[in-house]
C-alpha cells in the first residue's frame, strides 16, 4: 500500500475548505430543472470532493500480465484539483508513470507469469467546481498561450489531421466569422447541427475525423463528436484540446442523460475546450447536446425542444463538473507494451503475451470503477 500517497490525500482534503474563493460569473436563481435546465456555478460557488476507486483484476495468464490505469492528471485552479492517489495490490511492480511530453499520469502494474489472482486497486480523490464563462466580461487585454502550449494544442495528430478535407471543411464553416469567438461558435453549432450520437458505437468512439468527413458519416459518441470539434478548431487556427475523463455523479440540473453515480465503469466521457484571446480556455461539449437529443426522456428529442435549446446554449461556455478529468493527451505509447499506441488514455489498458485486452469490455477485462461524493 502506498502510505505516503494516502497521507498526502488526507492532508490536502482536510485543507480544502480553506481554499480562497475564486471569481465566478454571477447567475440568477435556477429555474425549475425539468422546464428549463441551466448549467451554472453551484449556488455557494463551492467545491465538491469525490473519490473514485478503480479495481482491476485481469484474468490469470500463462505469461506476464500488464496494466496501465489512468490517474487524474489535470490540475486547473478554477475547476479541477487532484488530491492524490492511493494504490494497493499483489503486482510485482506498481509504478507511477508520468509522460514527460503530455504530462499524463498512470499507474503501471505488472504481474509475473501464473499469478493466481492478479489484482490492483487505485483510489483517486479530487475536487471539482462547476465552470461557466461570462461572455459579457472579456479580458481587458488579449490572452495568449505560451508558445509551446500553442504549438501543442494546434498541432495535427494521427486521428486529428488539420490539412486536406478537414481544413477545407473548417474554412467553409468559418468563412463569415470575424473573431476567434465567432469561429469557435460557428464550429460548435455546425457540429451540433450535422452530427448525431450513434448508440452502437463501442465505448466513446475513436475520433477518426478525416474518415468521418470523407464518408459523410458524422456519427459516433463523445470521442468522435468532440474530437471533430477540436480538429476543426485547430484547422481553423484555434488552439483546442480534448479532455478525457469519466462522469462521477448524477446531474444536479435535471438531465438524466448527463450524469452517472455509483458504478461508473462505462461512464467515460470526453469533453473539449477552445482557447479564445478574450476569455482563455472555454469549455464546450457539442457531443453532450447530441446525447441529450438521443437519450433525454422521452428520447429522440428535436433540436428545437426546450431541453435541447437550453443545453445547447449552456454547453458553449459551461461544464457541470460532476466529472473527473484524466488528461488531454493523444497518441500515447504505453510503457513496456508490445502493442500499438493508444489514441487516448481514458480506460484502463491491459496486456498479456496473447495481446492487448479489450479496454471497452470491463466485464471481460475485469475492471470496475466506482464513485462517491465525499462530505
Amino acid at each position: 500500500m502506498n502510505r505516503r500517497n494516502f497521507i498526502k490525500i488526507s492532508a490536502l482534503a482536510a485543507s480544502l475548505p480553506a481554499f480562497p474563493t475564486l471569481a465566478r460569473a454571477s447567475t440568477d436563481a435556477l429555474p425549475d430543472a425539468a422546464a428549463s435546465p441551466v448549467f451554472a456555478p453551484s449556488s455557494d460557488a463551492g467545491w465538491r470532493q469525490f473519490e473514485v476507486s478503480t479495481h482491476v483484476q485481469p484474468q490469470r495468464a500463462d505469461g506476464i500480465v500488464r496494466a496501465w490505469i489512468p490517474l487524474p492528471s489535470m490540475s486547473e485552479a478554477a475547476w479541477f484539483r487532484p488530491l492524490g492517489n492511493l494504490w494497493q495490490g499483489n503486482a510485482d511492480t506498481m509504478q507511477l508513470l508520468r509522460d514527460p511530453h503530455s504530462k499524463v499520469e498512470m499507474l503501471y502494474a505488472e504481474w509475473s507469469a501464473n499469478t493466481a489472482e492478479p489484482m490492483v486497486e487505485v483510489i483517486s480523490r479530487f475536487a471539482t467546481r462547476d465552470r461557466s464563462t461570462d461572455f459579457s466580461r472579456p479580458s481587458a487585454s488579449a490572452l495568449t498561450l505560451p508558445p509551446e502550449q500553442h504549438a501543442l494544442y494546434t498541432r495535427a495528430t494521427e486521428l486529428l489531421p488539420t490539412d486536406g478535407i478537414v481544413r477545407e471543411t473548417a474554412l467553409a464553416i468559418t468563412a463569415n466569422a470575424r473573431t476567434d469567438e465567432d469561429k469557435a461558435r460557428a464550429i460548435y453549432h455546425w457540429v451540433v447541427d450535422n452530427t448525431f450520437r450513434e448508440p452502437k458505437t463501442r465505448g466513446c468512439g475513436i475520433g477518426d475525423i478525416k474518415a468521418m468527413i470523407e464518408t459523410g458519416n458524422l456519427s459516433g459518441k463523445c470521442a468522435d463528436l468532440n474530437s471533430l470539434y477540436v480538429g476543426l478548431a485547430r484547422a481553423a487556427g484555434l488552439a483546442a484540446r480534448d479532455v478525457y475523463g469519466v462522469r462521477v455523479a448524477d446531474s444536479r440540473f435535471g438531465y438524466k442523460s448527463l450524469g452517472k453515480s455509483g458504478n461508473i465503469s462505462k461512464a467515460q466521457h470526453c469533453r473539449a475546450e477552445v482557447f479564445l484571446e478574450r476569455f482563455g480556455w472555454v469549455p464546450v461539449d457539442p457531443a453532450d447536446v447530441r446525447k441529450v437529443v438521443l437519450e433525454e426522456p422521452p428520447g429522440k428529442l428535436a433540436l428545437d425542444d426546450p431541453k435541447v435549446r437550453a443545453v445547447r446554449e449552456q454547453l458553449f461556455g459551461a461544464w457541470e463538473m460532476n466529472w473527473m478529468a484524466y488528461n488531454d493527451a493523444h497518441d500515447l505509447s504505453l510503457h513496456g507494451s508490445s502493442g500499438p499506441i493508444v489514441p487516448f488514455l481514458m480506460y484502463p489498458q491491459g496486456e498479456t503475451e496473447a495481446g492487448r485486452l479489450d479496454s471497452l469490455d470491463p466485464d471481460a477485462f475485469r475492471y470496475t470503477l466506482t464513485a462517491k461524493e465525499l462530505v
